[in-house]
């Protein structure tokens, strides 16, 4: 299967989909990135200029260890819109790959970028096999099943279509935040005032933030401030009870690292074959 991920900046899809997108590529299917802005305002010390050839070699890195195609479009960060030119460049794009399932973000967030994605793909997703719209570029014969990064707003609230354990893939995970020096190293402890230490071994360790054993509480996850690995943390914690549901108790219960995804109403069904597919 094809499964395109559609972010709005070079971190999106690596934080939200990094450790799915490594279990996919074992199992055989094709995924691809998308950023739809080219890193422009990531940074509090670099030019926009220096700062988008920067992010494109860490997300250069990132492709090559994940096997993956990464197309970066040229949109200023903190720009991007939903308006018809963008609509329209999605719909190519999306058509010319043919994608069997789209993951992305939801139209409500706090980054605007964030949510300029979520509308064009939403707004993209019926024209997609619409002939007459975009006629340079074949339309689909179906609209791809639309998945949604997990999140924590509350208007509407996430509500969880499909969840993965990704414990088996979180040493990749964190290598590819490792890869995003200037995202995760630089621009993001800037933002949230943070001290990030010198040594390279000892920076790794502050990036995975709470050391978490099979004695560490799901109570203890959810008060942790920071960390990448609490992040995947976080969502196992969060989904505690479907984990029980999907892998049985004394899996679910042992399970550390998670990621989780919305349905989007406005694309294809999502079916049990598919499911079993993807997300098992």
């Amino acid at each position: 299967m094809k499964i395109l991920m559609i972010g709005a900046h070079q971190d999106d899809n690596e934080f939200r989909c990094g450790g799915i997108t490594a279990q996919l590529k074992a199992k055989g299917h094709d995924v691809r990135f998308l950023s739809m802005c080219n890193g422009s305002g990531g940074h509090h010390i670099m030019t926009p200029e220096e700062t988008i050839k920067r992010r494109a070699g860490e997300s250069a890195e990132v492709a090559k260890m994940l096997g993956i195609v990464y197309d970066v479009w040229d949109n200023n960060d903190c720009s991007l819109v939903a308006d018809l030119e963008t609509r329209r460049r999605l719909i190519r794009y999306i058509r010319e790959y043919s994608p069997d399932i789209i993951i992305t973000h939801r139209e409500n967030d706090y980054h605007a970028d964030h949510r300029a994605v979520g509308v064009l793909v939403q707004d993209a997703s019926y024209m997609l096999i619409v002939p007459h719209e975009c006629p340079d570029t074949p339309a689909m014969t179906d609209t791809p099943v639309i998945m949604y990064y997990e999140d924590s707003f509350n208007n509407p609230p996430f509500e969880l279509a499909a969840i993965v354990a990704v414990d088996d893939v979180i040493d990749i995970k964190l290598k590819i935040a490792d890869i995003n020096v200037s995202q995760v190293y630089e621009w993001l402890p800037y933002t949230y005032h943070q001290e990030v230490p010198e040594g390279k071994e000892e920076r790794f360790e502050w990036l995975k933030g709470l050391n978490i054993t099979e004695e560490t509480t799901d109570e203890e996850v959810m008060a942790a401030t920071r960390g990448y690995a609490v992040r995947s943390a976080k969502t196992a914690a969060r989904f505690r009870k479907e984990l029980i549901e999907k892998y049985g108790e004394e899996k679910g219960k042992k399970i550390k690292y998670a990621e989780a995804f919305g349905l989007s109403p406005y694309g294809g069904k999502l079916t049990e074959e598919i499911k079993k597919e993807i997300f098992e």
